[in-house]
């Protein structure tokens, strides 16, 4: 194995406090977020670095430049004495070793796990400390493999340390069981990794991938607007393993150029009322609409906007007895009939009518069902990227996932509990993740308890479908649905309330506030639990380039057989 380096000796601290370590080597060798290893008796403890101070025996040699004062071997002999570095190390997990191998001890110990007397040693969070001037090294290549994975099966490589360059990897079949997040300001290369991981995941599990692609970066090659090299695209590189979805028909569904393979319209009748309602920002609705639209649905059903949109305002008229009333098919006639403000009835009518009727994907009779096809590619094992084009707004975005989504959601469901109650394994759903982008949009707030994501986040674990959301500003994204992340990457972010967001509910946050607010911008990402990876790690974040798609491509994908048993749901 390879020799550990050594940096140190354990000087203080304790669970609460981190560990204090005096540095036996330059500091100017050492940088914040090192991952490190205490050494002590029969324990392996792990940590990383989360300060680097200087202290001295006494203030004075501190404040004295003795080497001015004296010749320069006797100032380096006071400095070596007088003064001293430090590291503060959030200690994160523990790993029971053994006695040296070889000694009759460790024959004994381990005759013991052999027998079942004593548990095979395995990784636990930190329970207990190690004694004064416990040896603390720096992490080799076998360390890190033995927290982060080796280079097998569902461990995809994300990174390399920052200080020797060893591969750091994620446990993809965890990381896939609980939804998880990908952060960073703009221009922290969040795009990028986000790529990274989507080719991962499509290459190395069984997992297939729905993609709400708001920009149209992902499918095929992208030209960044401020310029520089074009990127490839996963449809580019991986062929029929994916599948592109555009919004409408003809020339407005065209992917850069491309014919997708599935033109998606969406029907009428598969507009939802609380889906007008996640719009209410969007149109600038009025705090009556819920009930206008509760009115809609109990008298026309389903048919509801068709039916509405079909209505027309006209005034009311007389009949030969001078009675006034409304005429049939009057907007205003429906409202009074349906006890509703006629005016909030027709300030509804308004905004539908100019803002969602003329939606050239909106339709009263879609050529195919194209829900169902995405569908059953999703269940056939194709990945799916859902270009918006040119409808590339808000209200379009809101719109659209929310319809599509609410509609899987209901297919995973019924196939989840088919297979519980019948026991056929064809009728057990293929694992899923939904890919979504500016997930504050859907998922602040106000959003979250009218959309399907938030249930999907909370509750679909269960039906196989969980969330990647990728966004720049996760203080936007209400709280519970951040609480439900097991897995987050975050680049750079410089927004104090961003960063609070990031690291909620994580242990050593304050230690870890710091370091996630001076990564590298665009060539750094933090690693964070508590799901997919076992402790916090800042890493060189791996590079989307010709070398990347090289190695993924010559390793191929994991045979069929690894299936829906070994993703461990």
């Amino acid at each position: 194995m390879e020799q550990r380096t050594q940096i140190g000796y354990l000087v203080g601290g304790g669970l609460k406090e981190n560990f204090r370590v005096r540095l036996t080597i330059s500091p100017q060798e050492i940088q914040e977020g090192a991952f490190v290893v205490i050494q002590s008796g029969d324990w392996n403890y792990y940590g990383i670095v989360t300060d680097i101070n200087l202290g001295a025996t006494d203030p004075r040699f501190a404040d004295e430049q003795t080497e001015v004062r004296f010749p320069a071997y006797i100032a380096n002999a006071l400095h070596g004495q007088t003064l001293y570095a430090n590291l503060e190390i959030l200690p994160n997990l523990m790993l029971e070793i053994g006695p040296e191998i070889g000694s009759p001890e460790h024959k004994d110990w381990r005759g013991k796990i052999d027998a079942g007397l004593k548990d095979e040693p395995h990784i636990l969070p930190v329970k207990n400390i190690p004694p004064h001037h416990a040896q603390v090294y720096l992490a080799n290549e076998g360390d890190i493999a033995e927290i982060f994975g080796k280079d097998e099966k569902e461990f995809f490589e994300i990174g390399q340390t920052r200080e020797q360059d060893i591969p750091v990897r994620i446990d993809l079949k965890k990381f896939v069981q609980r939804s998880s997040g990908i952060f960073g300001a703009t221009g922290s290369g969040k795009s990028f990794l986000t790529r990274v991981v989507l080719a991962g995941l499509i290459n190395k599990t069984d997992v297939s991938l729905l993609v709400f692609d708001m920009h149209n970066e992902y499918g095929y090659t992208y030209n960044p607007p401020e310029g520089g090299n074009a990127v490839p695209g996963l449809k580019d590189k991986m062929g029929s393993k994916v599948k592109i979805v555009g919004l409408g028909r003809g020339k407005d569904a065209m992917y850069q150029g491309n014919t997708p393979d599935i033109n998606l319209e969406i029907a009428m009748s598969d507009i939802h009322t609380g889906d007008i309602e996640i719009l209410s920002q969007e149109l600038n609705l009025r705090e009556t609409t819920p009930t206008t639209l509760a009115a809609l649905f109990s008298r026309f059903g389903s048919n509801w906007f068709r039916e509405f949109m079909k209505l027309e305002s006209m005034p009311k008229q007389k009949d030969e007895e001078g009675k006034s009333f409304y005429a049939d098919g009057s907007l205003e006639g429906w409202a009074e009939s349906a006890g509703i403000h006629i005016e909030a009835a027709k300030g509804l009518y308004s905004r539908l009518n100019s803002r969602v009727k003329g939606l050239p994907y909106l339709v009263e009779k879609p050529a195919s069902d194209a829900v169902s096809q995405i569908v059953n590619s999703l269940q056939n094992g194709h990945s799916v990227i859902l270009s918006f084009g040119t409808h590339d707004n808000d209200l379009d975005y809101l719109l659209v996932a929310n319809i599509l989504t609410r509609r899987i959601r209901e297919v995973w469901e019924q196939k989840t509990n088919e297979y519980h109650r019948t026991k056929d394994q064809s009728q057990l759903p293929r694992p899923l993740v939904i890919v979504i982008e500016e997930a504050h949009k859907l998922l602040n707030r106000e959003m979250a308890s009218q959309t399907t994501f938030s249930k999907i986040a909370r509750e679909l674990r269960k039906y196989y479908v969980t969330l990647l959301i990728i966004d720049q500003r996760p203080s936007q994204i209400y709280d519970e649905v951040m609480s439900q992340l097991g897995t987050r990457i975050s680049g750079w972010l410089g927004d104090d309330n961003d960063i609070q967001a990031v690291l909620s509910g994580l242990s050593g946050r304050e230690a870890l506030r710091g370091m996630l607010a001076r990564l590298q911008s665009g060539k750094e990402v933090l690693l964070l639990g508590p799901w997919g990876v076992p402790m916090p790690l800042p890493v060189q974040s791996r590079r989307y380039d010709d070398a990347f798609w090289k190695e993924l491509l010559k390793r191929g994908k994991k045979s069929e057989a690894q299936n829906l048993k070994e993703l461990g749901f």
